[in-house]
């Protein structure tokens, strides 16, 4: 059984009790899951959306937090090898004060980074409710394209899942393959 399958059986098992936590952790595919399952009658569409949105922010809230907090432990193990110093840590706070709605809600629509923009928020400090703000307005339209796309294509969740994967990889090696260029072109 593939995991989309897993989720589908999961949700129609226990229905929203168990759709917030899921969502948390593997948002998008568990919003598409789960708006299909509203669309054949098992959850509550207004239900489905306001429990991702909040899971969602629960998850960029932990990951803000884990920058935030573990800045110490994090930078001062492991900064150093992807070239991470103190003058730049000050060069992303600047960023974070001057552009970090901006950054957020770029980091929102392209899913597999957002990971990273949301420590780097936690890092550089940027103030809570600006961050949390940001990041509302950027959840509010992600989630709704994912429950429209579930609610009007989730019979075809396993495919959809396939392209999310896909996407996400793509983006994942081309961030990848830009760091590696960044830290050669840094070193010569």
């Amino acid at each position: 059984m593939s995991t989309a399958s897993t989720i589908v059986a999961t949700i129609q098992a226990h229905g929203l009790y168990i759709l917030f936590p899921l969502a948390v952790v593997e948002g998008p595919i568990v919003t598409v899951v789960a708006a299909f399952l509203a669309s054949q009658g098992y959850l509550s569409l207004l239900a489905v959306y306001l429990a991702v949105v909040l899971a969602d922010l629960v998850g960029d809230v932990a990951f803000y937090l884990t920058g935030r907090y573990g800045k110490q432990l994090l930078l001062d193990r492991w900064g150093h090898y992807v070239g991470i110093t103190r003058a730049r840590l000050v060069m992303l706070e600047d960023h974070f004060r001057s552009h970090g709605g901006k950054t957020l809600l770029i980091a929102k629509a392209t899913h597999s980074l957002g990971f990273a923009a949301l420590l780097a928020a936690g890092a550089s400090h940027m103030r809570f409710g600006p961050f949390l703000w940001y990041n509302l307005l950027g959840t509010l339209p992600k989630c709704l394209f994912f429950l429209l796309v579930g609610y009007l294509l989730g019979s075809s969740y396993l495919q959809i899942d396939s392209y999310l994967f896909r996407y996400s990889l793509l983006v994942v090696v081309v961030a990848v393959i830009a760091l590696v260029y960044w830290l050669v072109r840094r070193r010569f």
